[in-house]
C-alpha cells in the first residue's frame, strides 16, 4: 500500500515512515516523483494551502495523498510569519534568512512575555476516493534571543519550548521534539485514519 507525503523534505518523510514502520504501508514523497511540478501555496491559511497541495498531486500521481502546510505565528507580530513563513526572509526560500528577519523583527520586544511563539501544522488526507481528513497540532513556546543549536530545521534553533529547560528545538533530540511538536501531534491524529483508510484498499 502506498501513500505520497507532498514534501521533498527528508525528515517529515523519515518522521511520517517512523510511525508508519509497523504498517505496510509504503511512504513515497515528491523525491519519487522528479517531474511533478510544484504547487504554489499561495493560500491565505495553512488549511488552504494544505488541501490545495493534497487535491493537486492526488489528481498527479492518482495515490492517496498526504500534504502538510505549517509555520511559525508569533502573537506580538499579529500572528507572522504564518503561511509565509517559509520564505519569510526572501525568495528564495532560506532559513537563515528567514530567522534573521523575525530577530530583527523582535528586536523591540526583549521580554519572554512578548515573543510568545507557537508552532501550526495542518495535514490534509485525500483517501482513495478524494475523501479529506484534516488533523492539526499546535506548539506554543517563546522566541529566543538568538539561535542555538544545530538539529532540525527552520526555525527550530529560535524556538523555545517549556519542556524543555530553556534549551531550543534546535538543541534537544528528534525523538524529544517530535514527542511534543506541532507535525508530531498532526502526524500521531493521523495515524489511525491512514492505517484504517488504507487498509480498506488492501
Amino acid at each position: 500500500m502506498k501513500l505520497l507525503l507532498a514534501t521533498l523534505n527528508r525528515g517529515k518523510t523519515a518522521d511520517l515512515a517512523r510511525l508508519l514502520d509497523s504498517s505496510p504501508i509504503e511512504v513515497l514523497s515528491l523525491r519519487d516523483f522528479p517531474d511533478v511540478p510544484d504547487v504554489e501555496e499561495d493560500g491565505e491559511t495553512f488549511l488552504a494551502n494544505a488541501r490545495k497541495k493534497a487535491l493537486a498531486y492526488r489528481r498527479l500521481t492518482g495515490l492517496p495523498v498526504l500534504a502538510d502546510d505549517s509555520g511559525l505565528a508569533v502573537e506580538t507580530l499579529g500572528g507572522e510569519p504564518g503561511v509565509r513563513s517559509a520564505r519569510y526572509g526572501g525568495e528564495p526560500a532560506d532559513d537563515a534568512r528567514n530567522i534573521a528577519r523575525l530577530l530583527r523583527e523582535l528586536a523591540p520586544y526583549p521580554r519572554p512575555e512578548q515573543r510568545k511563539a507557537r508552532f501550526v501544522c495542518v495535514l490534509v488526507y485525500l483517501d482513495g476516493e478524494e475523501r479529506e481528513h484534516v488533523t492539526e497540532g499546535v506548539c506554543e513556546g517563546t522566541i529566543a534571543a538568538a539561535p542555538r543549536g544545530d538539529n532540525g530545521f527552520g526555525y527550530d534553533p529560535l524556538f523555545i519550548h517549556p519542556q524543555f529547560g530553556g534549551r531550543t528545538m534546535g538543541e534537544v533530540t528528534r525523538d524529544e521534539k517530535n514527542s511534543v511538536s506541532h507535525r508530531g501531534q498532526a502526524f500521531r491524529a493521523m495515524r489511525d485514519i491512514l492505517l484504517a483508510s488504507l487498509s480498506r484498499r488492501a
